[in-house]
């Protein structure tokens, strides 16, 4: 789900190649008009409703009311979905908070939340072996995919216990590795996300010391869209809305039609319905459009967003030219803007999921 190390420096050498690109061809022409638009996503729990709904024939079903055609492509690899995006070969991609920033985002290309989904409750965990507390993370080494969220969650554990990252060491590991790393008697700590956490979690004398359900609401899983695109095709946006909420809603109902809606997600996924289940429980959904408008709309959504781009900068992931956090302009809701107001390059739009909210798709 995750990008790591090496992925993320080929992104933002793609990134700053883009921008330098928009920047030398002078202002942008306005879309032209279309009714073929792509989405991406790539395999992670709380991101399974979109192939299902494609498959279940709701996308058909609200591409039709609209009068256009949304096609949902998988990619395998979840930063090549980001960097398709980025390239403009996607409308659209499920993607986290911190990644939109620090990839698209951060290159230029004017990106729009059009649907928060969900947020992390605990598929992220740091673990330790020999050791009860992130406090006896102190002077270990410390596996994970570096320069992640997995990145961040390290930090917000030991900034909780007075500890700062250069109390450790970090060590690369690729998400398809770490699980095996794990294993090894040498290795004693490490932070990943399920499902792999979950594997590497029943290594005996293995403990789970913290978590994203420790930091609820600051790990979180969009769906985003050009911006420019969004403007000239509102219906999009009304669209993705309605395939979203109508299937979010069958998925969670518990009865003989939700079981089955998730036994398909889980197949879709590559895993079994008890596995796929264990991954939803610690996913928060956003199943209330009303919910995830008071989430986007709240000022808490700013002081996330704030350590995120904070924590971002530090590690130099919006490239070489910028000076400051502040480099990137984040709008919210309600004309906030955290960083450079002239150059915004992501918004946190509610409007297509008040709509939702209101019954008005």
């Amino acid at each position: 789900m995750r990008p790591g190390l090496d992925q993320l420096i080929r992104v933002a050498v793609a990134a700053i190649g883009l921008l330098l690109a928009a920047c030398a061809g002078g202002a942008e022409e306005e879309p032209a008009p279309r009714r073929q638009f792509a989405i991406g996503w790539s395999i992670y729990a709380g991101w399974m409703p979109w192939p299902y709904a494609e498959a279940a024939g709701i996308v058909r079903k609200w591409a039709d009311r609209y009068g256009i055609d949304i096609r949902i492509v998988q990619v395998n690899d979840y930063v090549e979905s980001v960097n398709q995006y980025t390239a403009g070969k996607l409308d659209g991609v499920t993607v986290t908070s911190m990644d939109a920033l620090t990839i698209p985002a951060a290159g230029g290309k004017d990106t729009t939340v059009l649907i928060l989904g969900d947020y992390s409750n605990g598929n992220d965990k740091i673990l330790l072996k020999g050791g009860d507390e992130v406090g006896d993370l102190k002077g270990r080494t410390v596996h994970l995919v570096e320069l992640s969220v997995s990145h961040y969650l390290l930090a917000r554990a030991l900034e909780r216990q007075g500890l700062a990252l250069a109390d450790v060491r970090t060590v690369n590991t690729a998400d398809a590795d770490i699980a095996g790393a794990f294993t090894s008697p040498a290795v004693t700590a490490a932070v990943a996300w399920n499902p792999q956490a979950s594997a590497m979690k029943a290594v005996p004398g293995t403990r789970e010391v913290f978590s994203s359900a420790d930091i609820p609401g600051e790990i979180l899983d969009l769906l985003v869209v050009d911006t420019r695109t969004l403007s000239a095709h509102p219906e999009l946006g009304k669209a993705l809305a309605g395939i979203w909420y109508e299937t979010v809603a069958l998925i969670t109902r518990d009865d003989d039609a939700g079981r089955a809606a998730r036994a398909q997600m889980a197949k879709l996924a590559g895993t079994t319905p008890e596995q796929f289940e264990e991954q939803l429980a610690s996913t928060f959904l956003y199943v209330d459009p009303r919910e995830a408008v008071a989430a986007v709309t709240s000022p808490d959504l700013v002081a996330t967003m704030r350590r995120v781009r904070d924590f971002s900068f530090a590690q130099g992931l919006f490239g070489p030219g910028a000076k400051s956090a502040d480099a990137v302009g984040i709008a919210f809701p309600g004309d906030r803007v955290l960083g450079d107001r002239a150059r915004i390059t992501l918004r946190f739009d509610p409007r297509f999921m008040q709509l939702a909210a209101e019954g008005a798709l």
